[in-house]
């Protein structure tokens, strides 16, 4: 479901003085809007068009870090500009700010107005033409879980995130009693993004204290992961206006599981049919879900930094926490890396456990979509399904360190060919820069273990 305002309807509400401010917003490598605040009345002018951001905000980090060596922009070369172009399609009212409206934008090269390659946005849109090509449209959904803090995000960094509180004092998975204490969060945060023309379905408690779920209906693969940033962003703001933190980190604390962003996948045909439904084949699994599933478990150690992206995200990787540790799949099975889901109805589809809260969804699905096509290009044989505990088995692991996984992204041949090597370059580089900063701090843990003892 795209945005919810047509350029028209803006120019209505912008001349009634209902809308003042238009936020203009381009997807970052870390899956963060990044963009401008316009005057309304600017922006459905001129600004509509058209608008310029510095070519750094693809070469960051999570600190906003101007990281050397990228090829694509750097001190040597000035950062120069980009142009965000608005995609008008995703256009919405945005509830919880006062007079606000808010539009996604394509990220392009300032002199020949092509796409970046690299932006996220772009890498997806690819993926999604090759599958378009062949006649198949991705259907994607995200389950998006995350923290809820009592505390208020200034207060917690003025403590230095020492004393972090979560929001209930036990784990609330489907908890009914306790989720009706955080309404004033939860319910502000299901409404605020239906408001916004995102079409919310649930939200819930999760297996954690303090742990929260929310659900969005499935869509195409550039809407789902375009509701999944808008959800983002939304979930912080209000619950920044409550007084309250919230953190899509993968795993905020060892003694908690993580949060997790399950991606549900399946393919349609161009009439609509579903292309992973054939009700005489085994699970009602057709042999074309058979072979994009093949090409996802052959291919996953070389996606997995895309599905978890940095240091921290491999610490959710444990077992008996409902995060997977092999790349095995299953039947309804929460313990493997793939669970299908839906057998014998129309709806089967699979679900990816792998990625955690901190993932960027465009980078994510474009990834899988990738493997995906190389498994039907190759025809490959599904292996058996899996059964029992997948904690146990000895299936193929996914990577143990951000390390490994950077190191499998750069040898991949199948992303090279489906992404281009620029941009598999462009974020091994992030990956590995990350594994740098890490590698140079000294934790409270290590500081905790060894000031007396070593």
């Amino acid at each position: 479901m795209p945005g919810n305002l047509t350029h028209d309807s803006l120019k209505a509400a912008v001349a009634s003085g209902s809308i003042d401010t238009v936020l203009a917003c381009g997807v970052d490598m870390q899956g963060r809007l990044m963009g401008k605040r316009f005057h309304a009345q600017h922006f459905v002018d001129s600004a509509w068009r058209e608008t310029h951001c510095c070519n750094y905000l693809l070469a960051t980090d999570l600190e906003m870090h101007t990281v050397p060596g990228y090829a694509s922009s750097s001190w040597q070369a000035g950062y120069g500009d980009y142009v965000m172009q608005p995609d008008m399609t995703t256009l919405r009212h945005i509830p919880w700010l006062e007079g606000t409206a808010l539009v996604l934008c394509d990220i392009l090269d300032h002199h020949t107005h092509a796409e970046v390659p690299h932006s996220p946005r772009a890498i997806l849109k690819r993926q999604v033409a090759r599958l378009e090509a062949m006649g198949l449209r991705a259907m994607m959904a995200t389950e998006l879980e995350f923290f809820l803090f009592r505390e208020s995000y200034d207060a917690l960094r003025d403590s230095n995130f020492a004393g972090l509180t979560p929001i209930s004092g036990y784990n609330e998975d489907y908890h009914i009693f306790q989720t009706t204490k955080e309404e004033d969060v939860m319910r502000a945060i299901r409404n605020g993004l239906y408001g916004a023309g995102i079409p919310v379905e649930n939200s819930k408690g999760e297996a954690e204290a303090g742990q929260e779920e929310i659900n969005v209906r499935y869509s195409d693969a550039l809407d789902t992961a375009d509701n999944h940033s808008v959800v983002k962003n939304g979930c912080k703001e209000i619950a920044w206006s409550k007084g309250r933190a919230v953190t899509f980190m993968a795993k905020w604390h060892h003694d908690r599981v993580g949060s997790s962003s399950h991606v549900h996948m399946s393919l349609l045909h161009a009439d609509g049919a579903s292309a992973f439904h054939d009700p005489d084949a085994p699970d009602t699994m057709s042999a074309l879900m058979r072979q994009f599933t093949a090409g996802q478990l052959a291919h996953t150690a070389e996606i997995c930094y895309f599905l978890a992206p940095y240091v921290n995200s491999y610490k959710r990787f444990q077992s008996g926490t409902f995060a997977p540790t092999s790349t095995v799949w299953s039947t309804d099975n929460r313990t493997a890396g793939y669970r299908l889901c839906g057998a014998g109805t129309k709806a089967v589809r699979m679900e990816c456990r792998i990625g955690g809260a901190d993932l960027n969804p465009y980078l994510a699905m474009a990834a899988l979509i990738a493997a995906g096509i190389a498994g039907i290009e190759g025809q490959m044989e599904l292996p058996p399904a899996f059964a029992g505990d997948a904690y146990a088995g000895d299936a193929p692991a996914l990577p143990r360190t951000l390390r490994d996984a950077a190191d499998t992204l750069e040898g991949s041949a199948m992303l090279r060919a489906a992404f281009g090597d620029a941009v598999i370059d462009h974020y091994t580089h992030a990956a590995r820069w990350e594994v740098s900063q890490a590698d140079r701090v000294v934790t409270d843990w290590e500081v905790q273990r060894g000031f007396e003892r070593c």
